[in-house]
C-alpha cells in the first residue's frame, strides 16, 4: 500500500453580495466624483462666507464624519489626516505672523506676552516687528487661519473621496489637455501619501530603525524615487493613448478654436466685472456674460471633434449624485442669502472680547452638508483573494 499526497485547489464558492440594481451594477457602488468635487467645492465657499470659530469648527466636525463615513480602502484615501495637519500649519503661521508683525495695542485689550521690537525705518510706517501681543490679536489671527484651513480641508476631502483620474472622463474634448494637467497636479498629495506610508511600512520591517533628522534621508529618497518612476510611467501611459498628439486637426480649425476660447473669456472676464461694478455700463453686465458663454461653448464644441473617446463603463449618475451635490450647494446659498439671521453673527469681532453666537440658520445649512456622508451609497469593499485550501488524501 503507498501514500500519496496531492494538492487539490477547490474552487471558492460564490460571495454572497447585493443584488444588481436595474442597471446592472452591484451596489454598493462608488459616488460619481464630480459630485464629491461639487460637494466640497460648494461647502469651502460657504466657508469662505463666515468667520465664526463655532462654524469652522463645526464644517471640521463634518468633513470628518463624511470622510469617514463614505472613504473607500484604497491607500490614497487614508490622506484627510495630512490635510489636517497641513491645516494646522496654516493656522500656525498665521499666529506667528501676526504676532511677529504686530500693529500694537489699545489699553482695553488682554496683554499676553512682548516680543523684542525692532525699529523699522519711515517707509515701513504703520507695521512694526515685535513688540507687546495681545490676546484678541492671536484670536483674530487664528480665527483668519482657521477659516484657510478649512478651506483645505474641504479639497482634501475631495481628494479623498473622489477618484481625480475618474473625472477627467467626464470633461469635453477640448480640454482634455487641460483635464490631464489639472488631474496630475490634484493627484501629487495622494500619490506622496501612498508612497509615504510604503516607506514608513518598509522601515518597520528593518533593524536598527532611526527617528529624527537622522531617517530623513532614509524616508526622503525613497519617496522621490518613487514620484519619479511613477512619472514616468505616467508619461509613457499617456504617450501610448496620444496625448499631445496633433492628431487631424487643420491649423485653422486650431486658430478659430482658440479665437473663441479666447473671445469667450473676455466675455466672461466683463460680464463678471459688469456685475460687480454698478457703475459699469449695462451692456457689460449680463449681455457680456451670456456672449462669452456662447463663444466659450462654441469653442468648447468646435474643438472636441478632433478628440475621439471611448469611456468603458461609464460612471452613473443617479439620485445619490444629485442628492449630495444638492446638500452642499443649498448649504451655500443658505449662507449667501441672509435668510433667517444676522449677518453680523457670521463674522463676530473680537474688539472689545466676546463669546460668539451659534446661527440656527447657518447651523443647520452646515449639518445639511453633512447628509453626504448619509446620502450617498456605502463604496464598494476591497475585494481580497480567497486563499486555496490544501488537503492530503490517501490512495491504496
Amino acid at each position: 500500500m503507498t501514500a500519496v499526497s496531492r494538492t487539490t485547489a477547490e474552487a471558492a464558492p460564490p460571495r454572497s453580495g447585493p443584488a444588481p440594481d436595474r442597471g446592472g451594477r452591484r451596489l454598493p457602488r462608488t459616488l460619481h466624483p464630480v459630485a464629491w468635487w461639487v460637494w466640497a467645492l460648494a461647502l469651502a465657499t460657504a466657508v469662505s462666507r463666515t468667520n465664526n470659530p463655532l462654524l469652522l469648527f463645526l464644517v471640521l466636525a463634518v468633513l470628518g464624519y463624511v470622510v469617514t463615513a463614505r472613504r473607500t480602502e484604497a491607500p490614497w484615501a487614508r490622506g484627510f489626516g495630512y490635510y489636517l495637519c497641513l491645516a494646522l500649519t496654516v493656522v500656525a503661521i498665521r499666529v506667528v505672523f501676526r504676532a511677529v508683525f504686530a500693529t500694537g495695542i489699545t489699553p482695553r485689550d488682554h496683554f499676553l506676552f512682548s516680543l523684542p521690537h525692532i525699529p523699522t525705518p519711515d517707509w515701513y510706517a504703520g507695521i512694526q516687528i515685535g513688540g507687546p501681543v495681545s490676546l484678541e490679536a492671536v484670536l483674530s489671527s487664528a480665527t483668519d487661519g482657521l477659516r484657510l484651513a478649512c478651506m483645505l480641508c474641504c479639497i482634501g476631502a475631495a481628494n479623498t473621496l473622489a477618484n481625480p483620474k475618474r473625472a477627467l472622463r467626464v470633461l469635453p474634448g477640448a480640454l482634455y489637455e487641460l483635464g490631464v494637467a489639472v488631474t496630475v497636479a490634484i493627484s501629487v498629495a495622494p500619490q506622496l501619501v501612498q508612497s509615504v506610508q510604503r516607506v514608513a511600512r518598509a522601515r518597520k520591517l528593518r533593524a536598527g530603525r532611526t527617528k529624527g533628522f537622522t531617517a530623513l534621508r532614509g524616508i526622503v529618497v525613497p519617496v522621490l524615487e518613487d514620484a519619479l518612476e511613477r512619472s514616468l510611467r505616467l508619461a509613457a501611459a499617456m504617450d501610448s493613448r496620444g496625448y499631445g498628439r496633433a492628431g487631424s486637426a487643420t491649423r485653422r480649425s486650431r486658430r478659430v478654436t482658440g479665437a473663441l476660447m479666447l473671445l469667450g473669456m473676455c466675455g466672461l472676464c466683463a460680464g463678471a466685472y459688469g456685475l460687480l461694478d454698478a457703475t459699469a455700463p449695462t451692456f457689460l453686465g449680463l449681455p457680456a456674460m451670456a456672449a462669452g458663454s456662447v463663444l466659450c461653448l462654441a469653442g468648447l464644441r468646435l474643438g472636441g471633434r478632433r478628440v475621439t473617446r471611448t469611456t468603458y463603463r461609464p460612471d452613473p449618475w443617479r439620485l445619490p449624485e444629485w442628492a449630495v451635490a444638492g446638500s452642499g450647494l443649498l448649504s451655500a446659498v443658505l449662507l449667501f442669502s441672509n435668510l433667517g439671521y444676522n449677518p453680523a453673527e457670521l463674522n463676530p469681532s473680537f474688539y472689545p472680547l466676546t463669546w460668539p453666537t451659534l446661527p440656527p440658520v447657518p447651523t443647520a445649512a452646515i449639518l445639511l452638508a453633512g447628509t453626504a456622508g448619509i446620502l450617498a451609497p456605502r463604496p464598494a469593499p476591497r475585494r481580497h483573494p480567497l486563499p486555496q485550501r490544501t488537503e492530503k488524501a490517501d490512495v491504496s
